[in-house]
């Protein structure tokens, strides 16, 4: 029986969100023929992975500044599946140089192709100062530690902790990285550098993020046939013998018929309105972003990590220079004019810049990411859920890695594979 005022659609999947997570799904259910509609609360898709005009800068900018690697399997996928492979960018070998702030001196960690890591018996290639039998702390990350911080595994000290391991792990969990999850920091390291160069080259998206990742994925749900709904707010969902037999979006609400299936990939505390007693992650980290209206110099790498900076890696694009922060709780509260002027000295630094802070959009994430410890990991839930008809998706939910574009990229294609199972 179909209610008043409400529209049936059997044998639909309605995913709720637009981000990365949902737009996975949504492009593995097309691609499989299956009716989508794609409701998104914001006026534009991709969640925090968006990219804007901004006024004052006078350019396209995106709201953080994403890597990705090469070896990334999800990210690939999607990228195949939307027709985007060319839009992400990087060294044609793993190379990452780094500038040490407090030594003025600049070098490059290169990582060989292969699985055997000969790259540690090579002074010119590792990190300087370092002997090859420190990397035996990599393997012992790699390893699996359920239930264990990265302190209780490492001594979280050291050349090559404070120059590499400490830069590198802030980074991938937003967490710092002695109270973070061993466990989380140990997938990501089986995942890249435990397979080699050839799998951590690093990408960035260009020209945008949005350009790379969201344009073309609602352009190719367009030719699928899927109803792509932007401004659209899910304001409850109606649960019924152990079903949701209706959503309630703002602008209307729509019963569900008996083959219809629902993903969520809305943020954790968005679900948890939602959905009465889901356990979801409920501590969060910061990020800040900084991007300044300054073209790089010629040659300018498009990574440059920083050690001993505020920030942890300076981005080069082609019209701007930006900086991430990353768990960057500290700084949420500072001064936009204090926080540009302290940022731009980092990215003058590295690139014997004037001092003078250029134009610059200071970009605060309060809640970027949940923080990557073992008390939250153990929070995260499983795509399934109690109801049968209903599935989550977000890089939130037990994907096995942190808060990344990775992670969220599988949990919208595991969603998307138990709608269809």
């Amino acid at each position: 029986m179909q209610l008043a005022g409400m529209t049936s659609r059997p044998g639909c999947v309605h995913v709720v969100g637009a981000g990365l997570a949902g737009l996975s799904a949504a492009v593995a259910l097309a691609d499989r023929g299956v009716r989508v509609v794609l409701s998104e609360a914001a006026r534009q898709a991709g969640g925090r992975c968006r990219s804007y005009h901004d006024g004052q800068l006078g350019m396209v900018i995106d709201n953080g500044n994403h890597l990705v690697l090469s070896g990334n399997p999800a990210v690939g996928r999607y990228l195949r599946a939307i027709g985007a492979e060319d839009r992400i960018m990087g060294p044609a070998t793993a190379a990452f140089p780094f500038f040490d702030v407090a030594a003025r001196r600049t070098w490059t960690l290169r990582p060989n192709d292969g699985l055997l890591p000969w790259w540690i018996l090579d002074a010119k290639r590792r990190v300087p100062a370092t002997r090859p039998s420190d990397y035996l702390a990599i393997a012992s990350l790699i390893r699996r530690h359920p239930g264990r911080r990265i302190d209780e595994v490492l001594p979280c000290r050291g050349v090559l902790w404070e120059k590499f391991l400490r830069p590198l792990l802030v980074s991938v969990l937003n967490t710092p990285p002695e109270d973070a999850s061993a466990d989380l920091a140990g997938a990501v390291m089986r995942e890249t550098f435990a397979k080699g160069g050839r799998s951590i080259q690093p990408r960035v998206a260009t020209p945008s993020l949005a350009a790379a990742f969201v344009d073309p994925a609602l352009q190719h749900l367009a030719r699928s046939g899927a109803d792509v709904r932007l401004g659209r707010r899910l304001a409850a969902l109606k649960l019924k013998d152990g079903k949701v037999a209706g959503l309630a979006f703002a602008d209307g609400e729509e019963e569900l018929g008996p083959h219809d299936r629902i993903i969520l990939a809305v943020p954790p505390w968005t679900a948890q309105e939602l959905l009465p007693g889901l356990v979801a992650p409920d501590a969060f980290c910061a990020i800040v972003n900084a991007h300044f209206k300054s073209v790089p110099p010629a040659g300018t790498p498009l990574i440059t990590g920083l050690i001993g900076g505020t920030a942890e890696w300076v981005f080069a694009f082609d019209d701007r220079l930006s900086v991430t922060v990353s768990a960057a709780d500290r700084l949420i509260d500072t001064d936009t004019q204090a926080l540009a002027d302290l940022l731009w000295q980092d990215v003058a630094a590295v690139h014997d810049l004037p001092r003078t802070t250029p134009p610059c959009r200071i970009v605060k994430e309060k809640r970027a990411t949940f923080a990557a410890t073992p008390a939250q990991e153990v929070r995260r839930p499983a795509s399934a859920t109690r109801w049968s008809n209903l599935f989550l998706a977000g890089d939130w939910t037990a994907t096995g890695l942190p808060a990344t574009i990775e992670g969220a990229l599988r949990s919208g294609e595991r969603a998307a594979a138990l709608v269809s199972s």
